[in-house]
C-alpha cells in the first residue's frame, strides 16, 4: 500500500517553548543538527510518501526558505494567514484542495522516524485512521483516545475514559479524505470553526465507524510542546543520528 502525500500542520508560533520561538516558528527548533521539520520531511519520504504540503503561518519566510534551500521538487509550503486567530482546522481548511486523493496529516510538533510512517500506510485500511500510543497513565494535555479493539470510540482532551493518546499522525484513504473535508468545511462555515481542533472533527466521525486506530506502541516518537519534550526530542535525535551514521 502506498501514501503519496502528506500534509504538514506548521502554522503556529509554538508560544510554550518562549524564549526559543520568539523569533522561529518551532518546526525550525534544531534537534540534534537538523530542525524537527527536516527530521520530519526524511522521515515521510523515507518512509515511502513521494510529496508533503508545508502549512505555515507564524514566521513562514524562514519556513519557505529552509524548502527553497532544500530544492528537492516534492516539498511545497501553503501560507495560512489566519494562523494566529484560528485553531488547527483553519490551516487544514486552507489545505483541503491537497485532499482530493489519500494522504497523511502530521502535525508540526510530531517527531517521528521511517519506521512509524511504514507502519502507518501499511495499516491504514480504514477511511481515517489514527496513530495512537499507550501508557499507565494520561494527562490533560494528552488527546485522549477511546478505543474497542481498533475503532475508535471517542478522541479528545478531556473525555474522562481512554485506553490510548493520539500521536498526531493520521491516515486517509478512500472515503476518507472527502468526508473528512467536507466536514471540515461544514465545520468552518460556522462560528465555531475558528476555534476547533480538527481531531473535533474526528470524534464526531467516529459513530460512523469509519475511524480506526493502529498503535505504534513500542516505537519511538516525541511530541513537541514543552521544554523537557524538546530536551527528550534532541536526546532521541541524537541517538538516531549515531544509529544512522
Amino acid at each position: 500500500m502506498t501514501m503519496k502525500k502528506a500534509v504538514i500542520l506548521s502554522a503556529g508560533k509554538g508560544s510554550r517553548l518562549l524564549p526559543l520561538t520568539e523569533n522561529r516558528p518551532k518546526c525550525l527548533l534544531d534537534c540534534s543538527g537538523k530542525t524537527l521539520l527536516e527530521w520530519q520531511l526524511d522521515a515521510l519520504y523515507a518512509g515511502g510518501v513521494e510529496e508533503a504540503v508545508i502549512v505555515t503561518g507564524f514566521r513562514s519566510d524562514l519556513v519557505d526558505a529552509l524548502v527553497s534551500s532544500r530544492a528537492d521538487g516534492r516539498t511545497r509550503t501553503l501560507y495560512n494567514p489566519f494562523y494566529h486567530v484560528a485553531d488547527n482546522t483553519g490551516s487544514v481548511w486552507m489545505a483541503r484542495e491537497e485532499m482530493k486523493q489519500d494522504f497523511l496529516i502530521l502535525n508540526g510538533d510530531t517527531l517521528i522516524g521511517p519506521d512509524i510512517v511504514k507502519k502507518v500506510i501499511a495499516n491504514a485500511t480504514a477511511p481515517i485512521t489514527i496513530t495512537v500510543d499507550e501508557k499507565p497513565a494520561y494527562d490533560d494535555d494528552d488527546m485522549k483516545v477511546l478505543r474497542d479493539g481498533d475503532r475508535l470510540l471517542r478522541i479528545g482532551k478531556t473525555i474522562t475514559e481512554c485506553n490510548a493518546e493520539s500521536i498526531g499522525f493520521l491516515a486517509f484513504r478512500g472515503q476518507g479524505p472527502a468526508v473528512f473535508v467536507d466536514a471540515v468545511d461544514a465545520l468552518m462555515h460556522g462560528p465555531e470553526g475558528v476555534k476547533s481542533w480538527y481531531l473535533k472533527l474526528i470524534d464526531q466521525l467516529a459513530p460512523l465507524g469509519i475511524v480506526s486506530t493502529t498503535s505504534i506502541h513500542g516505537m519511538e516518537w516525541q511530541e513537541v510542546d514543552f521544554m523537557p519534550d524538546l530536551d527528550a526530542a534532541q536526546t532521541l535525535t541524537a541517538k538516531w543520528r549515531a544509529e544512522r551514521g
